[in-house]
């Protein structure tokens, strides 16, 4: 077991919109190290947002990232030999973190040519409370309420 948690680390603001939570999403939107690539496409699909829909790309899709945001969740508990799902709550780093992650998953695996039009028709969905990543909410959500009779095995 360690002696001590290690250090939080702080992350700088991104340089457009002066807002850490957009640096958490390029970061985790970054593959192989090639974070301006990362900027360029979450700026042109903020932009295409905006165009598409006539209002602040950025209020967007911080209402979309708050829609896909879980509040629940199930985690897998043995207790005498049995292994019960048992519902808790989300910490809320992690409910950040598994919003971000199920947003650029879902975005990723959509149809549209460029990954600019992916990560737009995502988070326009989401603002709407549609779209996969909603469904990956909502069935952790279904998941955790039809688990409620083991909350008592909670930690």
């Amino acid at each position: 077991m360690r002696k001590r948690k290690p250090p939080k680390r702080y992350l700088l603001p991104d340089p457009k919109f002066r807002d850490v939570m957009v640096t958490k999403f390029v970061n985790n939107l970054m593959e192989e190290g090639k974070k301006s690539l990362a900027y360029r496409i979450f700026y042109s699909a903020i932009a295409l947002v905006q165009a598409k829909t006539n209002e602040d790309g950025l209020e967007t899709w911080k209402k979309a990232l708050n829609n896909v945001m879980p509040s629940v969740e199930v985690r897998s508990r043995r207790v005498g030999g049995a292994t019960f799902q048992v519902p808790g709550e989300v910490r809320p780093d992690r409910k950040v973190a598994l919003g971000i992650k199920w947003m650029i998953k879902y975005a990723r695996s959509r149809n549209e040519k460029t990954m600019e039009e992916r990560l737009a028709a995502e988070i326009i969905a989401a603002a709407k409370n549609e779209g996969a990543a909603v469904k990956k909410k909502d069935d952790t959500h279904r998941m955790a309420e039809a688990n409620k009779a083991f909350s008592h095995f909670r930690f």
